[in-house]
């Protein structure tokens, strides 16, 4: 399977979800904006990986990454993002979502497990998105960062504002 067929537009998750139960997957979902690929992103998502069957990254669109980041981001598209991500052999599947909140997307995703960096605790969490999960009964994985290594990092690095 190429790259490019790992990405799934957002109407078609709840098919892909739905073979993945037929399966018998456990689906781990993680999502983020994967702006500047870099060795903690492919370090995060081996590990989130680990977690289960297949792997989904939801990518946040441009609009919500500017929401999120700031106006001069994000560095690179949506489009070039999701296939940057789908082309890491740990990653299985690769949607696009628009909104800020991951809520609506987590809700059609349904994961067995929800992967967030350990930079988070189930206190910090965004209490409806870790609803969302419960509720379908899945369970939420944080993970270990490598220290040092994110987007703004090395943006600064470059002498680029975030």
């Amino acid at each position: 399977m190429g790259f490019r067929d790992k990405l799934i537009d957002f109407a078609g998750l709840t098919s892909w979800r739905q073979q993945q139960r037929e399966l018998g997957r456990r689906v781990v979902v993680t999502n983020g904006c994967f702006d500047l690929l870099h060795v903690g992103h492919a370090t995060y998502l081996e590990a989130a990986r680990a977690e289960g069957g297949c792997l989904l990254v939801g990518v946040n669109s441009d609009a919500s990454v500017r929401a999120l980041k700031g106006p001069s981001r994000p560095i690179h598209s949506e489009l070039d993002r999701a296939m940057l991500v789908a082309a890491l052999g740990c990653v299985d599947a690769v949607c696009v979502f628009g909104e800020v909140s991951a809520q609506r997307f987590l809700g059609v995703a349904q994961p067995d497990v929800w992967a967030k960096g350990a930079d988070y605790t189930l206190e910090t969490l965004n209490q409806d998105e870790r609803r969302i999960v419960e509720i379908a009964g899945g369970r939420i994985a944080f993970l270990e960062l490598v220290a040092g290594r994110s987007t703004t990092n090395t943006l600064k690095k470059m002498g680029a504002t975030s």
